[in-house]
């Protein structure tokens, strides 16, 4: 590597700027004018206006890039675009885009879905892939090269840009389709996807229109653009995404964890508020933690995703604040096990919810009384809380002061199902990763019941996500509430089995299955990781700003569903102990700041809503102007997660000896 370096380089008509055999950053181009919702026409000169750009070579391999435009003239200049072009040649259909939290690897599992729904990019002429900056929780574009794994990438500096035509408008990162290779492109506003230009995915299933996104330049106005160019090749440590996502975490270092409030003051408060939602009812022994606020008419105990019903029979014990916690945890995992025992099917699935009002148990879509059985991810969870739950009563510090029997009969009759059906045969692969939030739960239930059935039907669900996941052809996907996208949760429910799965080979004493669950566990982890914002944006006035907001450590949901929740803190354990694992600090501070981050928005009483509108997305509320989007959160949606996934974690934390 060359030592670092300064220099100044003057962009001339017909200058390129050479970073990687092949690949170019492009002389710049001005657009002037809009037409049909797009730049009119592109200009390499324009009299008045200078362009230049410094660079510097940075340490880690690194070019940062200072490109820097100034208006000389002595009128305004309307209808400008500016714009950052870097071409990647080759075969297009074989340079996979990832843009965090939006298009990760081109979203192959919507391929031919071209609704609105999901973005989508498969390298075809005229395709383009342009997003705003806001809406990236890792602010890159990379395009990695399926046959080959070299891969260029564009890390941004995100900032809204002054002269504009509409309100908040921000620079714009994505890909274009070009002449013999595929552009990433920064522009000064512009967006679309999909075939369509000027359009933002403002809802899950539909886009909004978003025309004039151009500015003006006043006289002796400078506008200047920050970016950082990153070339490599895949490895077998790490694909091009994943050496992105290193970069993209040392330009920003997300890990100021003081600037929120403290994990003690976070557990009390979110213990307080769990103990708020306890409810007893007619039935004998009814009782335990409501999903629900009360401002509902529903009194459901739910078990898993929403709900997550079982959570506080594993998390009060370990945190130890009160023996009333003890009594209460004691209660609630004796009831929810009395109700659903006689639910478990010979899948191993079970009802998940019990309406307290009526006596009734139902699947998973209570609010319409199905009658199915409950899903695999709710399924999943629950029975790992109970088996958490189980494995800390039997520690033998702890003997005597819980009763796992009623538990145990539950979690067994449950694994012995699951087991039995994964082992079939005739069994049916699943088409998500929803069913992988079976593989931590059945590992761990191999080790408490000393059922080695239980270890190969998790091996067996993992080697399917291993299989169908680690490379470019398809990505995690439809993990949860998004059944047909790739998704945060559904990366999750993969890292999450392959952690349970490396802790038993360590265990064991199992270095093959140790190296193979090792690499899928960073694999699965780092995609995830993809979705977690590491810069704080910037908000019109609105609830967020009325709160000084902090975007980082929040994660996007998933390319169908593109705001911001808190989700993220139930996986801060796992990554915090593959921080430890692999020796590397900066995933301990990651998570750190994960978990305390997302207290922000608790009000007095530790009540938190969600979907945190970072960008011009909403699920709810005025969707009839893209404006009215950006800048808001559903404060009255609390189902219980919100509460039990910090409590759960903190657990967790505990039981390792960690204080964040």
């Amino acid at each position: 590597m060359s030592k670092p370096m300064n220099r100044l380089l003057i962009l001339s008509l017909a200058f390129v700027a050479s970073l990687q055999a092949g690949a170019e950053l492009l002389p710049p181009e001005i657009g002037i004018g809009w037409t049909n919702g797009w730049v009119r026409e592109w200009h390499r000169d324009v009299p008045g206006l200078k362009v230049c750009d410094s660079s510097s070579e940075l340490p880690n391999g690194l070019v940062r890039v200072v490109r820097r435009w100034t208006w000389d003239g002595s009128t305004p200049l309307k209808q400008v675009t500016l714009g950052v072009r870097y071409r990647v040649p080759g075969d297009s259909r074989r340079l996979r885009p990832f843009i965090p939290g939006v298009l990760l690897y081109g979203n192959p599992s919507n391929k031919g879905r071209t609704d609105g729904r999901v973005p989508v990019f498969a390298g075809e002429r005229g395709e383009f892939a342009i997003f705003e900056e806001h809406r990236l929780p890792m602010p890159f574009a990379l395009l990695e090269d399926s046959s080959t794994g070299e891969f260029a990438a564009i890390h941004a500096l995100p900032s809204p840009i002054r002269g504009e035509e509409r309100e908040d408008l921000w620079w714009s990162m994505g890909v274009e389709v070009a002449e013999g290779g595929t552009d990433i492109v920064m522009l000064s506003g512009p967006v679309g996807y999909n075939r369509r230009r000027s359009v933002v995915k403002a809802r899950q299933r539909e886009a909004m229109v978003y025309d004039n996104a151009y500015i003006t330049l006043h006289p002796g106005q400078v506008v200047e653009k920050t970016f950082w160019i990153q070339t490599g090749r895949s490895a077998e440590d790490a694909f091009g995404f994943e050496k992105a996502l290193r970069a993209s975490l040392d330009i920003f270092k997300p890990y100021d964890a003081t600037r929120y409030a403290s994990m003690d003051e976070i557990v009390r408060s979110k213990r307080k508020f769990a103990l708020s939602r306890w409810i007893e009812g007619p039935a004998h022994g009814a009782c335990g933690f409501d999903m629900y606020d009360l401002r509902f008419e529903w009194r459901h105990l739910t078990l898993g995703w929403c709900g997550c019903a079982a959570t506080c029979g594993y998390a009060l014990p370990v945190l130890n604040f009160d023996p009333d916690d003890w009594v209460k945890a004691q209660r609630s995992l004796d009831f929810l096990c009395d109700v659903f025992t006689d639910t478990v099917e010979t899948n191993g699935l079970f009802c998940v919810t019990f309406d307290m009002k009526t006596g009734e148990t139902y699947g998973a879509d209570a609010a319409a009384h199905d009658k199915r059985r409950g899903d695999p991810v709710s399924c999943g969870q629950a029975l790992y809380s109970i088996l958490k739950a189980i494995r800390f009563a039997e520690k033998p510090e702890e003997k005597g002061r819980l009763n796992a029997v009623k538990w145990r009969r539950f979690a067994e009759k449950a694994a012995d199902g699951m087991a039995c059906d994964i082992l079939r045969k005739d069994w049916k692969e699943p088409l998500s990763t929803g069913p992988g939030f079976m593989v931590a739960p059945l590992t761990v239930a191999s080790e408490i019941f000393g059922k080695k059935r239980y270890l190969a039907a998790a091996k067996k669900l993992a080697a399917v996500f291993e299989r169908r996941y680690f490379g470019y052809d398809e990505v995690y996907w439809g993990g949860t509430l998004d059944a047909s996208c790739e998704d945060k949760e559904g990366a999750y429910a993969a890292f999450q089995g392959y952690v349970e799965l490396l802790r038993h080979a360590v265990r064991v004493k199992d270095s093959a299955a140790e190296r193979r669950y090792s690499r899928l566990a960073r694999h699965a982890m780092n995609m995830m990781l993809t979705y977690t914002m590491v810069w704080d944006a910037t908000y019109p006035p609105g609830r967020l700003s009325d709160h000084a907001f902090k975007s980082t450590g929040w994660t996007v949901v998933s390319a169908q569903n593109q705001h911001l929740d808190a989700f993220g803190v139930l996986t801060t354990p796992e990554i915090w102990w593959m921080g430890d694992y692999l020796k590397d600090d900066r995933l301990k501070k990651l998570a750190s700041v994960m978990y305390r981050s997302c207290f922000q928005l608790t009000d007095s009483s530790g009540s938190l809503g969600e979907q945190i509108q970072q960008t011009n997305f909403a699920q709810q509320g005025d969707m009839s102007d893209v404006r009215k989007l950006r800048g808001g959160y559903a404060e009255r949606w609390t189902v219980f997660w919100l509460t039990a996934h910090f409590l759960n974690a903190a657990a967790q934390f505990a039981e390792m000896g960690v204080e964040l």
